[in-house]
């Protein structure tokens, strides 16, 4: 063997010493929700408190804007500003959350990496945006105002404390669960087969608890 075969097989064996700086670091604070999928303990269950965290930043957005800027955000107009700002952040998690949850899993070189809980955070928010925003149409209306501190998805959907613990144990039942087609689901490439079945039980979620709150709770 010549003394260039001899480096050049070295050369595929050992890892590139610029490995490290490669690390996705961006992403994968973003991929364990700033952290939280490192937690030894149900990482996933932390992601889903962190959905519910995520839920709740709305109301405090909009009273941050009127209380230190001239600009005022009206809730009484027709355009729902607080509906609109979750919208917005169901959209920007569910895109940043497959960019990153692929780049862990592919810096991890595992398919669905425990500590990716991005997942968790989309899917738990997406639950309580279904399940509130969507009206109960043969119920009387009712106009929420700052007063209710835990937050509202919409003018008339009061994010109490109720909704949140209800909406954090279904979408954990059906995460666990995995319903069609959410197990299916898991088969997509990269992120998207990270984050979809998790869309797919805060779905399942989200209709038991508008069927909750149409049955009265």
């Amino acid at each position: 063997m010549s003394p260039g075969a001899e480096v050049r097989s070295s050369d595929a064996s050992t890892p590139p010493a610029t490995t490290a700086a490669r690390k996705p670091r961006f992403a994968l604070f973003v991929a364990t929700a700033g952290g939280l999928g490192y937690l030894p303990k149900a990482p996933g269950t932390w992601g889903s408190l962190a959905g519910l965290l995520l839920a709740v930043a709305p109301l405090w957005a909009v009273f941050a804007i009127n209380l230190v800027s001239d600009v005022h955000v009206n809730l009484t107009t027709t355009i729902d500003p607080v509906l609109l700002v979750h919208v917005l952040v169901a959209i920007a998690t569910a895109g940043i959350g497959i960019w990153a949850a692929t780049r862990a899993a592919q810096f991890w070189q595992q398919k669905d990496p425990q500590r990716v809980v991005i997942d968790e955070v989309s899917g738990q928010h997406l639950t309580l945006l279904l399940g509130l925003a969507i009206p109960v149409w043969w119920k009387p209306t009712q106009t929420v105002s700052y007063d209710y501190m835990l937050g509202f998805v919409s003018f008339h959907s009061v994010l109490s404390w109720k909704y949140l613990l209800l909406g954090f144990i279904l979408f954990r039942l059906f995460d666990i669960w995995k319903p069609f087609p959410a197990r299916q689901a898991e088969s997509l490439p990269g992120g998207w087969g990270i984050m979809t079945d998790d869309w797919v039980a805060g779905i399942y979620a989200g209709i038991g608890l508008w069927i909750a709150r149409a049955a009265g709770l």
